[in-house]
C-alpha cells in the first residue's frame, strides 16, 4: 500500500501531530514500507504456529501470593474525620 502526501497530512491531523512540509514524503514512504511489511506478514501461512505471549520460550517468574501488609483499616478510620459502620462519609457532590 502506498500512501500519498496528503494521506499523511490526514493522518497527522487525526493524531494532532505537527510535521514539517519537508519531512512529509519522507513520512509517507516510511509508513508506506511498513504497511507493505504487515500486508507480506499477513500472507505468511501460519497454519499450525500455536500463538504465544513471547518469543523465547520462557516461564514467567511470578511472586508467591501472600500478604504483605496487614490491615490497617481501623487505624486509618480513626484519624478520619467521619466515619460510620466502616464506611467513610463524604460530603454529597451530585444533588
Amino acid at each position: 500500500m502506498s500512501l500519498t502526501a496528503d494521506d499523511v497530512n490526514k493522518i497527522a491531523y487525526l493524531a494532532r501531530l505537527a510535521i514539517d512540509k519537508e519531512d512529509v514524503e519522507s513520512y509517507a514512504k516510511d509508513l508506506s514500507g511498513m504497511l507493505d511489511l504487515m500486508t507480506l506478514m499477513g500472507e505468511v501461512d501460519t497454519t499450525g504456529v500455536k500463538p504465544m505471549a513471547h518469543p523465547l520460550d520462557q516461564v514467567q517468574r511470578l511472586r508467591a501470593d501472600a500478604v504483605t501488609e496487614h490491615d490497617q483499616r481501623g487505624l486509618f478510620q480513626a484519624i478520619a474525620p467521619q466515619v460510620e459502620t466502616g464506611l467513610y462519609l463524604v460530603p454529597k457532590v451530585i444533588e
